[in-house]
C-alpha cells in the first residue's frame, strides 16, 4: 500500500447493541482517525456493492473427523451469495491449493468432495495466498473466510505477516472454529483464530453445529452485504513502515461500528 498516493479503504459494520445493521447513515455520521488524529474522507459509499471472498478449507490432519462439515459449510456460504458476487475455494495442510477459481458460481467444485484430512496446518501461509489473490481484485469489499482448527504447526509465514498482506489487500477475516470439544490444542487454536478476525474488522464464531453453521454462514453474508465502504489519505505521509492505528467514530452513540484495527505504513 503506497500510502502516499493510494486510499486507504475501510470497510465498516454498523449495528445497534442488539446487532441489528444500521442502515441510511451518510458520509457526516462517521469520522476517521489515524493515531488519534482526524483524517478526510475521501469517499463513502453506502450501497450493497458486491464483494470477492477467499474460503479456506483446513484439510489437515487434525481435521479429520470435520471434514465433511466444512465442505458442508463451504457450500452453504456460495449458496448465500448475491448474484454479483465471486468467491474462490482454498484447502490447506501442509500446503495450499485453490481449488475453484473466483466466480460467481454457486457449485462446489467436484474436486472439493475428493479431499482427505492429511498433513500438517498452514494457517498462516493459506491466509497469505488468499490475500494475495484478493489484492488483484476489483472489488473494494473483500473478506476471507476460514473454516479451521486454528492451530498452525507448518508455516512459514508469521502470523503477522499474514495479517498485515490481509490489511494491506483491505480483505476482512472471518473465523469459523471448527476445534473439537476437548482437543489438547483448542485455546491456542481458538486464540489464533479470534486474533485474525478481531484485528481485521471480522468475526469469530465458536465451534458450530449443522444450524448454528448455517445460521453464522448466512449471518457473514448479511454483514459482508451491509457494509459501509470509506476511503481517505492518510496526512501521515512518512514511510517509516510503522502500524498506524484507525479509528472509526459514529455521531449516533448508540450504533457500534467495526473495522480493521490499523494497518502497517510502507517502507522506503
Amino acid at each position: 500500500m503506497r500510502v502516499n498516493t493510494d486510499l486507504v479503504v475501510l470497510n465498516v459494520t454498523v449495528a445497534d447493541a442488539n446487532g441489528k445493521y444500521a442502515h441510511g447513515l451518510k458520509k457526516t455520521d462517521f469520522k476517521l482517525f489515524e493515531d488519534g488524529k482526524e483524517q478526510t474522507i475521501a469517499s463513502f459509499s453506502a450501497e450493497e456493492t458486491p464483494f470477492a471472498a477467499a474460503v479456506l478449507l483446513d484439510t489437515s490432519g487434525s481435521m479429520e473427523n470435520r471434514i465433511t462439515l466444512a465442505r458442508s459449510a463451504a457450500i452453504r456460504f456460495l449458496d448465500g451469495l448475491r448474484e454479483e458476487d465471486v468467491a474462490a475455494i482454498y484447502h490447506f495442510d501442509s500446503k495450499i491449493e485453490q481449488v475453484q477459481e473466483f466466480s460467481s458460481s454457486r457449485d462446489l467444485a467436484p474436486v472439493a468432495f475428493n479431499l482427505r484430512a492429511d498433513g500438517m496446518t498452514s494457517l498462516n501461509d493459506a491466509i497469505l495466498k488468499a490475500a494475495r489473490d484478493l489484492s488483484e481484485r476489483p472489488e473494494k469489499r473483500r473478506a476471507i473466510i476460514v473454516l479451521s482448527d486454528g492451530a498452525d504447526n507448518s508455516s512459514s509465514a508469521s502470523v503477522d505477516k499474514a495479517l498485515a498482506n490481509a490489511i494491506a489487500a483491505s480483505a476482512t477475516i472471518y473465523t469459523v472454529d471448527m476445534s473439537q470439544q476437548g482437543s489438547k490444542d483448542r485455546q491456542m487454536g481458538m486464540g489464533a483464530l479470534r486474533n485474525f478476525a478481531a484485528k481485521s474488522g471480522g468475526r469469530y464464531v465458536s465451534t458450530p453445529g449443522g444450524q448454528q453453521l448455517r445460521e453464522a454462514f448466512a449471518s457473514i453474508v448479511e454483514e459482508l452485504s451491509n457494509q459501509y465502504t470509506l476511503t481517505y489519505r492518510p496526512t501521515n505521509r512518512a514511510r517509516d513502515g510503522r502500524w498506524r492505528e484507525v479509528g472509526v467514530k459514529l455521531e449516533r452513540p448508540q450504533l457500534l461500528a467495526r473495522t480493521r484495527k490499523g494497518y502497517r505504513a510502507p517502507k522506503d
